[in-house]
């Protein structure tokens, strides 16, 4: 027992270090997809190294909550391939140890691994989200230019719909704008300008929209009655406080809701839309991805046995494949599900079952000395790299 305890320790020892250098891989791979924005919005609007940050650290929970589980298979595997590479797992079966005696270390891994997703899943995420969503009206009661957006409807002020084709962050100039405004009660304003200007007062979270040589279409809901006015200059007062203020007050997204409000939404819901079904596959996602962690360990566990003549390189290369397979399962079931045509416990927990299935079935061959063909797909992924690289040489 004594024996059996060191062996689970220098195990579980090994897989700490990829562990840690996945997840700070992984994650920085993650937050670049979100440094051209970022980026535009510190050279354009001049925002904030703090406010950088924080836009960071709000959005890493959402990351991790994929991440985690991606780095717990990648670590496992690597370990097992390292393990096996340097036959040592020989030398434990030969002193009387299967494989599933090796099993309890990864088991406790899996279990760290599992619940620290599900508070990603059930804590972190919402509160990211939620967070993120302040700091954007923060942000954008200074800057109302980040909130706008080229080619797009924006609905976020009371009774006004504005839509700009083209925006010019460093002049704050906008091009090709349409307004409607019904603010005025019984009229509908419908304003089509070419060319306009924002002017702020930043301490009233005011601004105003000066157009030029535009056009004033007005309605009289009442009256029946409908006129045009031509215009060399008109101002649009926008009030972001109050705009802000009423999005707040608005419904959570479902992605920003914790279990309870999941299940109270859900209880509440007298009518099963595509809202609805969006609603129970997040709440089925915030446990399903967490147990991925197991489902993804029982493919990495024989993968890694049985590539011990295959590169680290080619475990990576391994490792993200099936991962790939395992986030393509959970989309689909995600697109499937919003009609409800797909029913969305099915949608969130096929793609462990599929995989951990899979990967019970390796185990047990590999737990019973039977050969996986492993090196056959090392040797294809060799010989499609070699195809590629000298198709870029010619």
């Amino acid at each position: 027992m004594k024996i059996n305890s060191i062996i689970y320790r220098y195990v579980f020892k090994e897989m700490i270090p990829p562990f840690v250098i996945n997840l700070m891989f992984f994650t920085f791979v993650f937050l670049m997809a979100e440094m051209l924005k970022i980026a535009d919005m510190v050279i354009n609007y001049r925002v904030g190294v703090f406010t950088v940050l924080l836009i960071f650290v709000y959005s890493t929970p959402y990351f991790l909550t994929f991440v985690i589980p991606m780095s717990i298979m990648m670590a496992v595997l690597l370990t097992f391939l390292r393990l096996s590479g340097d036959n040592e797992i020989v030398a434990l079966k030969t002193s009387g140890m299967s494989i599933y005696g090796l099993l309890p270390p990864v088991v406790l891994f899996c279990l760290i691994g599992c619940l620290l997703t599900f508070f990603m899943t059930a804590y972190g995420m919402p509160w990211g989200r939620l967070s993120v969503k302040e700091l954007t009206y923060r942000v954008v009661s200074s800057n109302l230019e980040i909130g706008l957006k080229d080619r797009t409807f924006n609905d976020s002020f009371k009774d006004v719909m504005l839509y700009v084709n083209k925006i010019n962050p460093k002049n704050k100039e906008l091009q090709d704008i349409f307004i409607e405004d019904k603010r005025t009660q019984n009229i509908v304003s419908t304003v089509v300008a070419p060319k306009g200007k924002l002017f702020s007062e930043p301490d009233k979270h005011i601004y105003n929209l000066l157009l030029y040589n535009g056009v004033i279409y007005q309605v009289n809901l009442k009256n029946r009655l409908a006129n045009s006015i031509d215009f060399e200059t008109y101002e649009v007062r926008l009030d972001i406080k109050n705009a802000a203020s009423r999005l707040k007050r608005g419904t959570k997204h479902r992605k920003e809701m914790g279990l309870a409000e999941l299940r109270q939404y859900l209880n509440n819901s007298t009518i099963k839309d595509a809202n609805y079904y969006n609603a129970l596959m997040e709440l089925y996602k915030k446990f399903s991805i967490p147990v991925a962690c197991f489902a993804l360990v029982l493919l990495a566990v024989p993968l890694g046995i049985q590539s011990r003549s295959a590169k680290r390189s080619f475990g990576l290369v391994l490792g993200l494949i099936f991962f790939l397979i395992y986030y393509m399962l959970l989309s689909a079931g995600l697109v499937f599900g919003e009609t409800g045509a797909y029913p969305p416990i099915m949608g969130m927990w096929v793609p462990n079952i599929v995989l951990g299935g899979l990967g019970l079935y390796l185990l047990v061959k590999t737990a019973n000395d039977r050969q996986l063909r492993v090196n056959a797909i090392a040797n294809l992924i060799k010989m499609i790299k070699s195809r590629l690289a000298g198709y870029e040489g010619a």
